[in-house]
């Protein structure tokens, strides 16, 4: 069926360059080739929107799918008709031999893109299973990032290929490649240097997505810095901080620097408040008025409340609240919600706890003053 459906185009083709007898060659093949590439766009452009009509309302990610695949679909099939039309256009030995090799070059490109595509594809069809949205979304964010990861590097090794395989149908390129090859010697040191932070970036992404140190979503410490692991590639990763600011960061700082991870195992995590207060304070009464407020509030997750006495100095004491959250957001806020209630609760129930300053004025200091002799009158002028 395929053979006749060629074999009729053929014949079409050949009638049209029959029935122009009268222009030049040149003017005759554009016309079949703009023929058949207009015929080609009409019909994917067809072909989409029926299959868009009828997955309108249901089976929204073939939907996704088919926006993907839609740019390198309509370029196959622009190639296959460029390919019918340059077997009936009649073109010399050069142009003919020079279209063959743009060919060549767009079939390339064609299968490097559909492998980028088919990549993105899986991708999203395997992550469909993972919602890092969620409150307990440790599993969800180690696939999360395993895969990003390894996609990105994995979309960079199909380009490379791509245009590798490019390159070499030119014969001048293949040369040089073999002539560059022979003399690897010196150059391959020098070009080593040069790629070496490239090449460490390349591999300490390929390490975080095998052992994932760090995690897409994953709350960190960085530099000084508070935020969220927002992106991974194959070469830096954005933190997403607490202000809305962005951090980047080259990826192989995570493997060559110390940094915090406060998600590395669970998304809890348990808060701490400092509070430093006399030592008239009723610590007893603190502890009971911080389970309350743990108690009533919705960020808290049940699992741990404490208040201790971490430290004692000459004119305060230091208390430390310890209350745990689902995540680093609620945490965060929870820790801001105890810290502000507890201190009100002082400013009501005990201001005798508020941090003072005292001076003690000794015995021996108050008879002083008061054997001074008193400050004679004033005789009269």
């Amino acid at each position: 069926m395929w053979q006749d459906f060629i074999h009729h185009v053929k014949s079409a083709f050949a009638a049209l360059a029959a029935a122009l007898p009268f222009a030049p060659l040149w003017a005759v093949s554009i016309i079949i080739l703009v023929i058949a590439t207009a015929v080609a766009w009409i019909i994917h452009a067809a072909t989409l929107a029926i299959l868009n009509r009828l997955l309108r309302t249901r089976r929204p990610y073939l939907r996704s799918v088919l926006d993907q695949t839609r740019n390198p679909i309509r370029l196959g099939l622009l190639l296959i008709a460029m390919a019918i039309a340059l077997q009936t256009a009649p073109l010399g030995s050069d142009t003919r031999a020079f279209v063959s090799r743009l060919l060549g070059l767009g079939i390339i490109c064609l299968i490097g893109w559909m492998a980028l595509t088919a990549l993105r594809v899986a991708a999203s069809l395997y992550l469909l299973r993972f919602q890092v949205e969620t409150a307990d979304n440790l599993l969800a964010r180690k696939h999360v990032t395993q895969v990003r990861v390894l996609q990105r590097i994995a979309e960079i090794a199909i380009a490379l290929v791509t245009l590798g395989f490019a390159l070499m149908t030119f014969s001048e390129v293949r040369e040089f490649g073999v002539t560059l090859f022979a003399s690897a010697g010196v150059a391959g040191i020098v070009a080593g240097l040069a790629a070496r932070p490239i090449m460490s970036n390349f591999l300490a992404g390929v390490q975080i997505a095998i052992t994932q140190p760090i995690r897409i979503d994953d709350a960190v410490i960085v530099e000084n810095e508070w935020g969220n692991i927002e992106e991974i590639t194959f070469s830096y990763v954005v933190l997403r901080l607490w202000d809305l600011r962005r951090m980047v960061v080259p990826i192989s700082y995570f493997i060559e620097k110390p940094f915090q991870n406060w998600t590395l195992t669970g998304g809890e995590l348990v808060g701490s408040v400092m509070l430093y207060v006399d030592h008239t304070t009723p610590v007893d009464a603190v502890r009971k008025k911080l389970t309350e407020i743990a108690t009533q509030s919705k960020l808290w997750n049940g699992k741990v409340v404490n208040l201790q006495v971490t430290d004692c100095k000459e004119t305060t004491i230091e208390l430390r609240a310890l209350v745990s959250a689902n995540n680093s957001g609620a945490v965060s806020d929870l820790r801001a919600e105890v810290r502000e209630k507890l201190i009100d609760f002082l400013q009501r129930e005990h201001p005798h706890a508020l941090p003072r300053r005292r001076n003690e004025i000794s015995e021996a200091g108050a008879s002083k003053a008061n054997e001074r002799p008193a400050t004679p009158p004033r005789s009269g002028g």
